[in-house]
C-alpha cells in the first residue's frame, strides 16, 4: 500500500502541477465505472451527449448533467496515487495532462478531446470521504485549500456537448471564442 503524502510534500509539488500545459494537453487515462466501486481502465471510449462516457454508471443514477463527467489533472493523481494502478481510485473518468485552473478554464469553457467536445460545468468538483481515505486527509485538505480551488486540483465537472470517440493519447485543448 502506498503511503499518504504530507501536506508539505504536496505543497512542494505545486510548481510541477502549475506547469501543466495550457495550449495542448494529453488524455492520459480513461476510466469507466460500470457500477459502484468498479473501475474499468479503457484505451478508448465514447463520449455521448445523453450518456456521458458510454457504459459508465452516471447514466444509471440521478443523471445530473452538471456532473456527467469528471476530469482530473494527471500530474496530481500521479503524485497522490504514486503508482498508475491507483489512479482510478480517484473516481474520475478522464485524466488529463492539462491546466484545469479556474483562470484557464472557467465554467462554460469548451474542451476538445479526441472527436468529442465537453463543457466545463459551474458545479465545483470536490473531494469526498473516499478520496480522503484513498489518498489521505492532507490530500483532501490540499485540494480543498484556496490554491487548490484556484487550480481546480480535485478536477472539474463537465458534460458532453458533442459526442465522439476518445483515446488515450488524444490531444486536449480549450476552444476559446
Amino acid at each position: 500500500m502506498s503511503r499518504h503524502l504530507r501536506y508539505a510534500e504536496l505543497e512542494a509539488a505545486l510548481p510541477e502541477l502549475e506547469r501543466s500545459p495550457r495550449e495542448r494537453g494529453t488524455l492520459e487515462l480513461i476510466v469507466r465505472r460500470p457500477s459502484k466501486g468498479q473501475r474499468e481502465v479503457l484505451d478508448a471510449g465514447r463520449l455521448d451527449v445523453e450518456e456521458g462516457l458510454v457504459g459508465d454508471r452516471w447514466a444509471l443514477g440521478k443523471r445530473l448533467r452538471a456532473q456527467q463527467l469528471t476530469v482530473m489533472n494527471s500530474r496530481l493523481v500521479a503524485l497522490l496515487a504514486q503508482t498508475r494502478d491507483r489512479w482510478p481510485l480517484a473516481g474520475d473518468q478522464l485524466y488529463v495532462d492539462f491546466d484545469l485552473s479556474l483562470e484557464h478554464l472557467p465554467a462554460g469553457t469548451r474542451l476538445a478531446i479526441g472527436a468529442a467536445e465537453i463543457e466545463v460545468s459551474p458545479e465545483p468538483h470536490t473531494g469526498c470521504r473516499l478520496f480522503a481515505e484513498r489518498y489521505g486527509r492532507d490530500a483532501q485538505r490540499f485540494v480543498g485549500s484556496e490554491r487548490g480551488h484556484a487550480l481546480q486540483l480535485r478536477g472539474i465537472n463537465a458534460w458532453v456537448v458533442k459526442g465522439g470517440d476518445v483515446r488515450v493519447g488524444d490531444a486536449v485543448r480549450a476552444l476559446f471564442d
